[in-house]
């Protein structure tokens, strides 16, 4: 009886070692699918704080290109106003002109109408001291 307590006790004994073992595996294992699991955490925090990074760098980029846009919209548009007022300019410049052709030949005009009407009157008053020489002859005779 002694030796089946015996060989029941080593059985047991060599029972319990193999389950320490497999414990043993089994929390190694645990632990490396934690490591495991840690380190792809790791990695994808990594990737997200790369992927977050670049889409600041992106919208910093766009935010620039976006205000260099708006920068040359205003020059472009500042240019555009220039050129037109200096169009305007140049056409009233061009109407002031005109109108100062037009006023000098308005005046030359009614300096010519002055003078023909000087001229008319020098000749009526030619003609009315003629007729009335001839009117005087006429009584001499």
């Amino acid at each position: 009886m002694k030796r089946i307590i015996l060989s029941i006790a080593a059985v047991a004994l060599v029972l319990n070692i193999a389950s320490c073992r497999e414990v043993k595996e089994n929390a190694e294992e645990a632990g490396n699918a934690v490591e495991n699991a840690a380190n792809a955490a790791g990695e994808a925090a990594g990737d997200a704080v790369d992927a977050a990074g670049n889409a600041v760098e992106e919208a910093t980029n766009a935010a620039g290109e976006a205000v260099d846009a708006a920068g040359n919209a205003v020059e472009d548009a500042t240019n555009a106003a220039g050129e037109a007022i200096d169009g305007v300019k140049e056409k009233a410049g061009e109407a002031m002109d005109k109108a100062e052709g037009a006023v000098n030949d308005a005046k030359d005009a009614a300096g010519n109408a002055v003078d023909g009407v000087k001229d008319a009157a020098k000749d009526a008053k030619a003609a009315v001291k003629d007729g009335a020489a001839k009117v005087k002859n006429i009584g001499n005779h």
